[in-house]
């Protein structure tokens, strides 16, 4: 009997069922428009689990690695069998990013449109106000260059639109997690 409780135990612990996240935020209503000219809203995305992050085509560094991984974690999803998806990427810089200027930008990482979508068609003002309050990270202009200041992670978000887990997305990205941890979330109900 005690021998079959702490197989129970160990084959509880290893269940995939255990989702851990380490967020637990609205994401607050949206509407903008994608590289393709497309509206894209909150609505769109309910009942689908999505990884977001923040960027800039004129950026000069941590953007081209983040979107590069974003990418390779696209490359590990679908390698994986992993369905009903959607990766967002939130533009810091809707002055200069249009949606040709997007459409450019993620041309030259081999990534798959078809569930990727680069917002824009805001300003600054809303950008910063919506990455604060609904990922509680920084997106805000360097006041000594044409650059931004921004958090450099990924953010996991659940069927419901709550971000429910962040990880790093510039270097030392936790890929074979990211990649359990959608799977969790897409399996679940």
């Amino acid at each position: 009997m005690i021998i079959m409780g702490i197989v129970m135990i160990v084959l509880s612990a290893c269940s995939n069922s255990d989702f851990q996240g380490n967020m637990d935020v609205d994401v607050k209503d949206f509407k903008n428009t994608n590289q393709d000219g497309e509206e894209v809203s909150l609505s769109d995305l309910k009942g689908k689990v999505w990884i977001a992050d923040f960027v800039f085509t004129n950026c000069t560094t941590v953007c081209p690695p983040m979107t590069k991984n974003m990418s390779d974690l696209q490359d590990k999803l679908n390698e994986e069998g992993v369905k009903d998806y959607h990766i967002v990427s939130f533009s810091i810089d809707p002055k200069r990013d249009t949606p040709e200027a997007l459409k450019e930008y993620i041309s030259h990482y081999e990534a798959d449109e078809s569930n990727w979508d680069l917002l824009t068609g805001y300003d600054g003002d809303y950008i910063r106000d919506f990455a604060e309050k609904s990922f509680q990270t920084l997106a805000v202009p360097d006041p000594n260059s044409d650059q931004f200041m921004h958090g450099t992670s990924f953010y996991l978000v659940d069927k419901e639109g709550t971000v429910v887990k962040s990880y790093a997305g510039n270097m030392d990205v936790p890929f074979d997690e990211i990649v359990l941890d959608v799977k969790q979330l897409t399996e679940q109900p």
